[in-house]
């Protein structure tokens, strides 16, 4: 999968980080879908990461990239979504195996407990890594609930 548009969503935690990503993301000819926040200013996640997967579910965007502190509220926002598989992940071979066993959709990082450096290699292993498919898909199959 070619990934050409990603949607990105932050608290006001997430927000240093944000900045750092956006520029790598430009910096690799990828558009990006800022839905916020663009400040340090307290506000509330779900208004930002509910954007972010109503975008990559109206298939606006490939991917997603959410961030809070702990990555915990933002991945739950986004797994209220169910064509969304949000992976909360704090190394890079997590948001790699994400990717290739859960064909995750978007990334969850928390920012309050990793570097912006492994932040960084984890967008970009996530960004870069094709889901595996095979056995892998039967079981991706199972996730979303038919209401």
């Amino acid at each position: 999968m070619e990934v050409n548009t990603i949607a990105i969503g932050c608290d006001h935690a997430g927000f240093p980080y944000k900045k750092k990503i956006m520029k790598f993301l430009e910096t690799n000819n990828i558009k990006i879908l800022n839905f916020g926040t663009d400040s340090l200013e307290s506000v509330d996640y779900p208004d930002f990461v509910h954007p972010v997967a109503e975008a990559i579910t109206s298939k606006k965007a490939d991917l997603g990239i959410i961030m809070c502190g702990s990555g915990n509220g933002v991945a739950m926002v986004a797994n209220k979504h169910q064509a969304i598989r949000a992976g909360l992940c704090w190394t890079a071979e997590l948001a790699e195996y994400t990717r290739l066993h859960n064909d995750a959709n978007v990334l969850a990082i928390p920012v309050r407990f990793i570097s912006e450096e492994t932040a960084l290699e984890m967008v970009k292993v996530f960004i870069n890594t094709e889901f595996e498919g095979g056995r892998h898909a039967r079981r991706v199959g199972k996730i979303a609930i038919n209401c």
